[in-house]
């Protein structure tokens, strides 16, 4: 297990890694003008090829993204840089996931609360690693369930399931739901839940492989990596964010590490 950690802007450092040299990608880019990071604006399509180009065939870009709303309207940033990732570099949109908050900090008076952002699961081609987590608390377990299936013909049959066929837990749903209580929030605007950067790790890599976060913030993302047994590369443009990732994943390496999946 190695990592590699870069100060500097990604556009720079992108380019010294290999050709294919990347199985992971989790990252959270500064979308729109919702946070200011030092007056760092970032090339999106730039990054977006790069990110084509290190990741293996069937890896994984785990792009977890927002959108600023300005004089009543959505940017539309987040579908934006879907489509580009597809039909720009190559990547599919593997799935299209819901980060759900448990809270929010400043409510809307004209609209619902909104406490979700999108988390794009985009391959290289036919994904190659999923380790789906199945902790979703069924409540149907040990029960008689009717039910039917549908047939080809549009018709449909009838059928039961009894007590062992009805597991006590299933697949999540593509809507995660974590509370944001991770130490160190408070030293960067925008971190997200160790939880949230964790379950994409164990979902879409395996022990020994290799995660990327471009713009790695307080470093929450190689935190969660190493503690997983995964190799790291991060880089981070903000000396004063990259020294607080520096320490946590540092922290991280002396610890022992997680239950590995």
């Amino acid at each position: 297990m190695t990592v590699q950690l870069f100060c500097g802007d990604c556009l720079t450092a992108l380019p010294s890694l290999a050709d294919g040299s990347i199985d992971l990608t989790v990252t959270s880019p500064p979308y729109d003008n919702l946070r200011k990071y030092n007056g760092y604006n970032f090339n999106f399509e730039g990054i977006a090829k790069e990110l084509y180009r290190v990741t293996k065939p069937g890896g994984v870009v785990v792009w977890v993204v927002g959108d600023e709303t300005k004089d009543g309207c959505e940017s539309l940033t987040s579908f934006k840089q879907a489509i580009y990732f597809v039909e720009g570099c190559g990547f599919n949109l593997h799935d299209t996931m819901i980060y759900e908050k448990a809270g929010l900090a400043f409510p809307d008076t004209n609209r619902y609360y909104q406490v979700f952002e999108y988390m794009f699961v985009l391959s290289k081609g036919e994904i190659g690693t999923y380790n789906l987590l199945a902790d979703r608390k069924n409540i149907w377990a040990g029960q008689k369930v009717h039910s039917t299936v549908r047939n080809r013909d549009g018709s449909l049959t009838p059928k039961v399931c009894i007590g062992n066929e009805t597991k006590k837990t299933g697949v999540r749903y593509n809507i995660w739901r974590i509370p944001h209580n991770l130490p160190g929030r408070a030293s960067h605007p925008a971190s997200f839940p160790e939880a949230l950067a964790a379950d994409h790790i164990v979902s879409w890599s395996n022990p020994g492989d290799v995660v990327l976060d471009p713009m790695m913030g307080s470093g929450t993302t190689g935190k969660m990596a190493v503690k997983l047994g995964r190799s790291f590369v991060g880089v981070e443009c903000s000396s004063e964010y990259f020294a607080i990732a520096q320490k946590r994943i540092a922290q991280a390496e002396s610890q022992p590490a997680l239950l590995q999946v």
